[in-house]
Order: structure tokens, then sequence, then C-alpha cells
């Protein structure tokens, strides 16, 4: 029977604010499980309003893994991810309990997923440092030219913002010579290691996604945002907490460069389009079971979620 040696796991995926949080909570508390992360921020301590990560409360004694480990001046790959995870997955697996993926990160949850294999790291750090040195000098639309003609369907994947992963693309490629997009099908000859139901959640109607992102955002006010961000943005943890999403669109209202409201709406906006690209990267995996967020209550959804569970 297919799949019937690998680990049996479950995915909750989708974009920021679908409330995939809850909802893979209550699917541990149903079938006996434990939560593996899949959110590249979430892994770093002290980082807690602006990336929405469950307090004590949200977790309801649920065991959540990979998340809250690592200090935020400290570095961190794909490939260190899926190794964690991997191990995160044996370890619940052998305790007779069923890990749970949840998170947004669609370049982790993808890479974990299909069994993506990385490449040895090596000490020698020239040519990213190198590339690094031209993303400050000349900018990330720059060297996302470059990867596109050299790997455009990786390209295609990643957005300017992306800076670390078209710095990483590249530095892959001209170490090995291999293509990022090359060494994924090759690494996925292996096969999938795990049996895998997964929960996509979605909003058929865009703006309701968008009015639950809104009211995130100002929820994070409430609780302590401006505080926490001016915090980061101040220490010597700036490099990471830069690329965090309700951090660095308050930069230029500490700056005194625009309004608080102007920055909020500007942090509205960018998770908005943050949303939509974690869409754009999920939607292309056609082993997902979408449920839509907007068409049923809450109830509903955990239901439907475990009657898909218990069939897969």
């Amino acid at each position: 029977m297919a799949g019937y040696n690998k680990i049996k796991i479950i995915s909750v995926i989708g974009p920021t604010a679908s409330g995939k949080t809850r909802l893979a909570v209550d699917i541990c508390k149903s079938i006996g499980g434990e939560v593996v992360s899949c959110d590249s921020m979430q892994i770093y301590k002290y980082m807690n309003i602006a990336t929405a990560k469950p307090d004590a409360e949200e977790m309801q004694g649920v065991p959540h893994h990979m998340m809250d480990f690592l200090e935020p001046n400290e570095k961190f790959s794909v490939a260190a991810y899926c190794d964690m995870a991997k191990k995160c997955i044996e370890d619940i697996n052998c305790r007779d309990k069923i890990p749970v993926i949840t998170g947004g990160t669609g370049l982790y949850y993808s890479s974990l997923i299909d069994n993506v294999t990385f490449l040895d790291e090596d000490e020698d750090t020239s040519i990213r440092d190198n590339l690094t040195n031209r993303l400050e000098n000349e900018g990330a639309s720059i060297l996302l030219e470059e990867l596109r003609s050299i790997d455009p369907e990786t390209a295609d994947k990643l957005h300017p913002n992306n800076a670390g992963r078209i710095v990483r693309a590249l530095e892959l490629y001209y170490k090995s010579g291999i293509t990022m997009s090359e060494q994924k099908r090759l690494s996925r000859l292996a096969g999938e290691t795990y049996n895998c139901t997964a929960i996509g959640l979605d909003a058929r109607d865009r703006q309701f996604l968008y009015d639950r992102i809104n009211l995130r955002v100002d929820k994070m006010v409430e609780l302590g945002l401006l505080e926490e961000a001016e915090k980061f943005l101040s220490s010597e943890s700036g490099k990471t907490s830069s690329q965090a999403i309700g951090y660095k669109e308050l930069r230029p209202y500490f700056d005194g460069k625009i309004s608080l409201d102007e920055a909020l709406n500007n942090l509205k906006m960018e998770t908005r389009r943050y949303a939509k690209r974690q869409l754009t990267w999920f939607r292309r995996d056609k082993r997902i079971n979408w449920l839509y967020i907007d068409e049923m209550s809450y109830d509903e959804l955990l239901s439907q979620t475990l009657t898909i569970i218990k069939k897969g």
C-alpha cells in the first residue's frame, strides 16, 4: 500500500490571518497531535507580536515545536529548518503522536514535504560575501534579474523582498554549477518521506481575508507592537528584524518621516501583499485540500477538516 511505511503527518497551511493556529491546535486535541511550526520568523526569540507567535492560551497545552529557539541575530537556512523539523517529526511519531505542520512559509513547507535535499554547506563564504556586498550596493532587483537569466524557474517564484533567497540561489549556482530548481528536481527523485494530508485555508472573498489582516494589525498595536518594533529596530538584531513584516514598515514612523496612521496603513498593505504571495505559492501544490473560511462557521471548518483527515 502506498505510504504504508511513511510517517503520517497533517499540515495546515495558508495565508496570514486565515486561522491556521487555532485549527491546528484543535486538530491536535482531536487526534493526539503536536504542532511543528513552519514559519521563518517565529523561530526567533522575543519577536512575538509582529510574527503572531501563539501564546500559552492559544496553544491550549498542545506542544509546539520549531518555534522561539533562535537568537534574533543568528542565521538560519532552509536546510537547517528541514533537518531540525524532520527530527521533531520523528520524535513526535516515536511517541505515538501525530505531527501537525503549521505555518505560512512556503519554501520551508515545500522543502520539508517534498523531501528536498540540499548540497552540503562549506566554509568558503567568499561567493556569499560578494553577493551580499552587491546586494547592498546594487539592490535585490538587479540580483533577481541575474538569477532570472540563470534559473528563471526559481526567479519567477521570488520577490525582490526575498533578498536572502535570491542570494542563496545565486550562491548555489556559482558554487556548484547546479541551479536551485534543478537541485530540487534531482532531490525529489528520492520520493516523499511522509504520508501527508494537507489542509489549506483561504477565502473566496478576498476582502474577507484582507479585513481579517487589517483587524490583526490593529490588535497587534493594542498588544504592544510599537514597543516591540522600536526595541528591535534600535538593537544589534536589526538585520533579522528588518526582514519581518511589522518592523520595517514602522521604521519611517520612528524616524519621523511619516505619521503613525501612514505607517500602519503601509503595514496592512504589505501584509495583504504577503498573503497574496503565500497563496500564489501554495496554490501550485495540487495535493492541498482547500477550505474556505468565509463559507462556513468555525465548527463546520473543524468538522470538515477532521473528515478529510480521517479519509486520508
